[in-house]
């Protein structure tokens, strides 16, 4: 099903539509990157508390994940993620 145009949608329309799916999209780079450090985590046996698991997927900073992913490979403990 394609998108449906009506004669009153216009540029600025258009425009949050845009801005919304980019939203979206941002949104779901950040989810996934949290699952991706819980699993990690998770596969390693290291033991994830509900705090920790809250602090991880309420975070909404991406570049924070990023470090907390590449930590969590070699992390020794589940604070070691949060260095």
């Amino acid at each position: 099903m394609g998108t449906m145009t009506y004669p009153y949608q216009g540029k600025y329309v258009e425009g949050l539509l845009a801005e919304g799916k980019i939203q979206g999209f941002a949104e779901g780079k950040i989810q996934g990157r949290a699952e991706a450090v819980l699993e990690v985590l998770e596969f390693r046996g290291l033991m994830v508390s509900d705090e920790v698991r809250r602090r991880i997927t309420s975070c909404q900073d991406l570049d924070v994940l990023r470090g907390c992913f590449r930590r969590a490979i070699t992390a020794e403990s589940v604070d070691d993620v949060f260095g």
